[in-house]
């Protein structure tokens, strides 16, 4: 039994470090070390009272030896009630000390659920902190993906208005040819008709 006592109280020490320290698991912990606590106490209710035995057996000198203020103490003997009643007086602690005492014990089990509660809500922060920080960092990737998209759109539309306005001095030049062809015929018309004309002179002079 002395080893299941051992093991139940290392459990019941370990649920209670997860509840005050709010590790995950803290509530599991907690009823599994009260529960194998409950589990033992209830098994101990069927172990053997502590024999005790007759020493004088092993040693016959003991036979008879009585410790003299044994007899003192038993002629002066109170009950447990007064001797605890004794004890407290002989203590000085009386009703007033104990109702502090319990008052003491209240304000630490509020303050205690105080620091729970400011614990969480701590741990809260952290969280929404973490999340902002992601958050951060996400448009931080957005914002340098947009910047890129729009270099690249800048590049495409400067690529698109050389290309215009490689086309549009085509054009220009495709148009000052078409002149010079036309300037061209017609200087070709002009001198086809004077040559015309010298032939049709020629022509009459041998007539």
């Amino acid at each position: 039994m002395s080893k299941l006592y051992g093991i139940g109280a290392s459990v019941v020490i370990l649920g209670a470090m997860f509840k005050i320290l709010h590790y995950p698991g803290a509530d599991f912990m907690l009823v599994l070390g009260l529960t194998t606590e409950a589990v033992i106490f209830f098994f101990s209710a069927f172990e053997k009272p502590h024999e005790e035995y007759d020493w004088t057996l092993v040693y016959p000198e003991l036979a008879g030896m009585e410790d003299p203020d044994e007899e003192i103490r038993g002629e002066n003997r109170l009950s447990p009630t007064q001797e605890l009643d004794k004890m407290l007086e002989d203590a000085k602690i009386d009703g007033e000390l104990i109702e502090s005492l319990g008052s003491g014990l209240r304000r630490f089990g509020d303050a205690a659920s105080k620091l729970s509660v400011t614990v969480d809500a701590a741990a809260a922060t952290q969280e929404y902190g973490e999340q902002l920080s992601l958050a951060s960092k996400n448009m931080e990737s957005l914002n340098a993906l947009y910047a890129v998209q729009l270099e690249s759109s800048a590049n495409h539309m400067e690529a698109q208005n050389s290309l215009i306005e490689k086309l549009n001095s085509s054009i220009n030049d495709s148009e000052r040819l078409a002149d010079e062809v036309s300037s061209l015929a017609n200087n070709m018309s002009q001198l086809n008709s004077v040559y015309g004309g010298m032939l049709s002179a020629m022509n009459i002079n041998k007539n």
